[in-house]
């Protein structure tokens, strides 16, 4: 018989020795990463996607809107008489204006046509990095404004770029506009507080303590999410590696 008999271990002591595999494995670390990553990511896209959204709802509401006001006019108004609203500082006059406001450039409609179509596309290439709703409130405006006066240049009499804009809003005689020069007006003054406040079309605030801190309750850029993302990835992995060090037979007594 052999002089000596391991003992039996018991099923306390085999799970005590048995070292548990680390909670986060490098694989399942970076399936973490790239799963937060991936939601962040669509995220933020969706929150690029709201102020888009909202810039071409706003144009299209404006333009709209000044097209069945300005054919409005033109049926109502065609027998060229003044209609007073608030005694003579508001009323509705109907005039077809060859050329800007208070008349400017008269007979030089093409030129105003080409200009907006040039602030069209400026708006749409801008739109590609908007995530402030501010901007697109403001940018909206100015599309749809721009849109809707550049109709009448293109479409109207008495022909193609030299189009007469339909104006009918008369503002105590001093000048006659329409709901696109109302748009533009506007979005002139919101843009000018945008501007003054540092606020930027990405949705940043220029000067800001936390240059990347969204303004007006906007949603989180791409950059401050990156950055969370970073910080969080580097805790996880902090964390991994302390659960995955080596038991030793001392630790075990």
């Amino acid at each position: 018989m052999p002089d000596h008999v391991d003992p039996v271990s018991s099923p306390e002591e085999t799970a005590d020795n048995i070292v548990s595999p680390p909670a986060d494995s490098p694989s399942s670390t970076m399936e973490k990463a790239l799963g937060a990553q991936g939601g962040q990511d669509v995220s933020g896209r969706r929150a690029r996607r709201l102020p888009v959204a909202v810039l071409w709802a706003v144009a299209v509401v404006i333009v709209v809107v000044d097209q069945v006001t300005k054919q409005w006019a033109l049926s109502a108004l065609a027998d060229g008489r003044h209609t007073a609203l608030l005694g003579r500082a508001l009323g509705l006059v109907l005039v077809r204006n060859p050329g800007a406001a208070f008349s400017f450039a008269t007979g030089q409609t093409w030129i105003f046509a080409v200009i907006a179509s040039c602030v069209v596309l400026v708006i749409i290439r801008v739109s590609r990095r908007l995530a402030s709703r501010s901007w697109a409130v403001a940018l909206g405006l100015v599309l749809g404004g721009a849109v809707g006066n550049l109709i009448d240049r293109l479409l109207r009499e008495p022909g193609f770029l030299r189009g007469h804009v339909i104006d009918f809003i008369d503002y105590g005689g001093y000048f006659v506009g329409n709901v696109a020069d109302i748009a533009i007006v506007l979005a002139a003054g919101g843009i000018i507080v945008l501007s003054l406040g540092g606020w930027e079309v990405d949705g940043t605030r220029a000067g800001s303590d936390d240059a990347h801190a969204p303004a007006g309750g906007e949603e989180p850029t791409r950059k401050t999410t990156t950055k969370a993302s970073r910080a969080s990835r580097a805790r996880r992995r902090a964390g991994g590696a302390e659960q995955s060090l080596p038991v030793t037979p001392g630790d075990l007594q």
